[in-house]
């Protein structure tokens, strides 16, 4: 049966929360789902994460910075969402401190990188809702954005659970 976990928001509490269903719960496989912003946005649209990129670290002999998420929960993904962009989603703590990536979000990397020490294969799936650094909050679309979410998940689970 499948079981979700609220992992919080922002990279820490992300981290510390995956890492503790992981070790609890020893999942055959972890989805990350939110809302996200991008660089441009027009409409609410579905993301289906190639990687995380942690963004709020620039050295790269102190931590790895790219959590690759598994090919066959990508191909999953797609296939519950043929409407959805693939593409690296920038993990920061800070709106607007993605650097490098078209799409960001705050806790991707901390789930996908727990995972991947617990072995354990992960994907990262968002529906963008505004453009990162947006001040005018009322153009942000989160109802529309979360109501998409909502709708996908029963495919999105289901497409995950037989890959």
């Amino acid at each position: 049966m499948t079981s979700g976990v609220v992992c919080g928001v922002g990279p820490v509490e992300a981290a510390a929360r995956a890492a503790a269903a992981i070790a609890d719960r020893r999942p055959t496989g972890v989805v990350n789902v939110g809302l996200a912003g991008a660089a441009s946005f027009d409409e609410p649209v579905f993301v289906i994460g190639t990687e995380a990129v942690y963004c709020d670290a620039d050295d790269p002999r102190w931590i790895e910075l790219h959590a690759p998420a598994d090919g066959h929960l990508v191909a999953a993904a797609q296939r519950a969402l043929p409407e959805a962009r693939l593409a690296p989603i920038g993990t920061s703590a800070r709106v607007g401190g993605g650097t490098g990536c078209e799409v960001e979000a705050m806790e991707g990397y901390a789930v996908l990188r727990a995972a991947a020490l617990a072995q354990v294969p992960a994907v990262e799936v968002r529906v963008v809702s505004n453009a990162v650094g947006e001040p005018d909050r009322s153009r942000w679309r989160l109802a529309e954005a979360k109501a998409a979410l909502v709708a996908a998940l029963p495919r999105l689970v289901e497409e995950l659970e037989h890959a």
